[in-house]
């Protein structure tokens, strides 16, 4: 089964709690963000160099972004664990101004039915002047592949997006998967600072507390004040969590949303 693991800005070295036979397969998404509003959106997370006991790791921005704080979560796969399979797709209008906004994904590898697939973003890149909508998602799912996408609206200018994706079989045992939004709990006209929702697994059983993997797959943020979202998870239990979607200060999150990944 995957392996939990998490960074943020001030680290450069992620240790896995155990060893590998041989280099794992890595699939990270950005949970938290905190990041000035004078310069545009610009923030990337890494995994390079790696090997059976570590990666190295950063959450960097670039050109004049301001990053106060990040962390990331990361799922780590066995190479032979073969019921998972992960990749990423990059939308970049930087090189490209007619980059599609949805691709076609083909498995390296069948599955016997139509899979679970959930994705997430760890590059983001959106222009200071606008509000920052960002967005993707994994539809048209069947045995040999799905659709992915990354796509904004309104007046948002967006330039670059990349985001990580996992495949596994509908009917694998003790793995959960939901995506959640601040819209499951209120509309996007009402901006609040804090929102939260409790989740129970129904039919899927696990035999202890599962490790629970965050990440953002949606963000609508006002672009007068800092983006700052945090989404995280408590009160984990083999029946169920609770998640929240955070801000704070004098950000305005008209919405955001996460994919949540539980596993024992």
């Amino acid at each position: 089964m995957p392996t939990l693991c998490t960074f943020d800005i001030s680290q450069s070295t992620l240790n896995f709690p155990r060893p590998f036979v041989d280099r794992p397969r890595l699939a990270h998404g950005l949970r938290e963000l905190d990041i000035g509003h004078n310069a545009d959106i610009r923030v990337t997370s890494r995994l390079q160099n790696i090997t059976t006991t570590s990666a190295d790791c950063q959450i960097t921005p670039w050109a004049d972004t301001v990053l106060y704080s990040a962390a990331a979560d990361v799922i780590a796969l066995a190479p032979g664990d073969l019921d998972f399979l992960t990749g990423e797709h990059t939308r970049d209008l930087w090189k490209d101004p007619n980059d599609p906004a949805s691709v076609r994904i083909d498995f390296e590898r069948p599955f016997v039915t139509a899979p679970k697939v959930v994705v997430f973003f760890n590059c983001i890149d959106l222009d200071k002047n606008r509000v920052w909508r960002v967005k993707t998602s994994a539809t048209d799912i069947d045995a040999k592949g799905f659709t992915l996408n990354i796509d904004t609206w309104s007046d948002t200018i967006f330039y670059a997006a990349r985001a990580c994706w996992i495949a596994y079989p509908e009917d694998h045992e003790h793995i959960f998967s939901k995506s959640i939004n601040t819209m499951d709990v209120r509309p996007w006209y009402q901006p609040q600072l804090k929102q939260s929702s409790e989740i129970v697994f129904n039919a899927v059983e696990f035999w202890r507390k599962p490790s629970v993997f965050i990440a953002l797959n949606y963000l609508d943020i006002d672009c007068r004040t800092n983006l700052r979202v945090n989404v995280y998870v408590e009160s984990v239990s083999t029946a169920g969590l609770i998640w929240h979607i955070d801000s704070w200060d004098n950000t305005t999150l008209y919405s955001a949303g996460a994919t949540i990944i539980a596993f024992n």
